[in-house]
């Protein structure tokens, strides 16, 4: 065998395992993938502007974020490809991260752990949470070829749209007082004065962290749209203000929790005092009522008599008269001179 023939030989044998062979691929089932010709994904019709997903942009950024449908390769397998093809693999597990992670500077924020943000009355406070999110199967293209590092923007989204919460989160917590005869819904609901909790953010922020994370999960919608990567939930946990104004915060938590409390009890005392009263306007008419029932018995039982005729009225009187006689001990008759 000369040498030409084992060329051609070791050349089909290695055409044979790489573009045959190793052409056969698989997708986990927690995988998807996009296969592209040419460096080209493989397109469908509409983009991602006709998928319901892009409800969450705003009107300037839809044509910004205006990306192709691709066709997704669901797991299974084996699948078949062409040596022009490639296939890009894409994991759409759930991952959970800290928020204060940066993936770019893994040193950055303290290690990891504490991400500082900025309030309204200029404290810097610290936040931990965590975020969790996936690969969204509806904008593969945005997450596979429309950035570098995904994660990196989609990290940078959500910090920034948390800072600019904090640095404007402003929240007005007075106690009212709802006197027991209006409706709860009415508005004329007298606020107490004295009771707001005004130019302290970090109350309002711990007070409200429910709403703060609502917040953050409504307008992180847009990311689907934008990255390719959806929130499931993002949950802040703590909100830790600076050492040298905790002593402070916590005097003011603690004679704010006193004033609630005695303006509690002085409401409960005031409905108390209230619905005393009303019981006893309640017994007091009830007696009213029962002294005058004999009187309208006798005034309806004078009223038949009356109608009956003259001589049963004046019967009626004699009788009356008779009975008083008997229970008189002494009688004083007028006598005509």
């Amino acid at each position: 065998m000369d040498n030409i023939t084992i060329i051609a030989i070791a050349a089909a044998v290695w055409f044979i395992f790489r573009f045959v062979l190793l052409g056969f691929y698989t997708v986990d089932q927690n995988e998807r993938a996009v296969k592209t010709r040419f460096g080209r994904a493989e397109r469908l019709g509409p983009s991602t502007i006709d998928d319901p997903i892009a409800q969450y942009l705003r009107p300037e950024e839809k044509e910004r974020y205006n990306y192709p449908q691709v066709r997704v390769i669901p797991p299974g397998g084996p699948y078949f490809k062409f040596p022009w093809e490639t296939i890009h693999k894409v994991s759409i597990a759930t991952m959970t991260v800290n928020m204060a992670r940066d993936l770019e500077n893994p040193a950055a924020n303290e290690n990891g752990t504490r991400l500082e943000a900025v309030t309204k009355d200029q404290l810097n406070t610290g936040l931990t949470g965590q975020i969790r999110y996936r690969v969204s199967e509806r904008n593969l293209y945005a997450f596979t070829f429309g950035s570098k590092r995904p994660f990196v923007h989609v990290m940078a989204y959500f910090v920034s749209v948390l800072r600019q919460r904090i640095a404007n989160f402003q929240a007005k917590t007075a106690l009212t007082y709802q006197p027991p005869t209006i409706p709860s819904t009415d508005p004329s609901a007298i606020t107490i004065p004295g009771t707001e909790m005004i130019g302290v953010s970090i109350n309002d922020l711990r007070k409200n962290l429910r709403d703060l994370n609502d917040y953050m999960e409504k307008e992180c919608k847009s990311a689907e749209a934008r990255y390719g990567v959806m929130f499931d939930a993002s949950l802040i946990t703590g909100i830790d203000p600076p050492n040298e104004v905790e002593s402070a915060l916590a005097a003011i938590n603690t004679a704010h929790n006193q004033v609630s409390s005695d303006i509690s009890l002085a409401q409960a005392h005031a409905d108390q005092k209230i619905e005393q009263s009303k019981r006893a306007v309640e017994i007091e008419t009830l007696k009213a009522q029962a002294e005058m029932e004999p009187l309208r018995a006798q005034a309806a039982e004078l009223l038949e008599t009356f109608q009956a005729g003259p001589t049963v009225l004046a019967a009626y009187l004699r009788n009356v008269r008779l009975s008083l006689y008997e229970k008189a001990q002494q009688i004083f008759l007028e006598v005509a001179r």
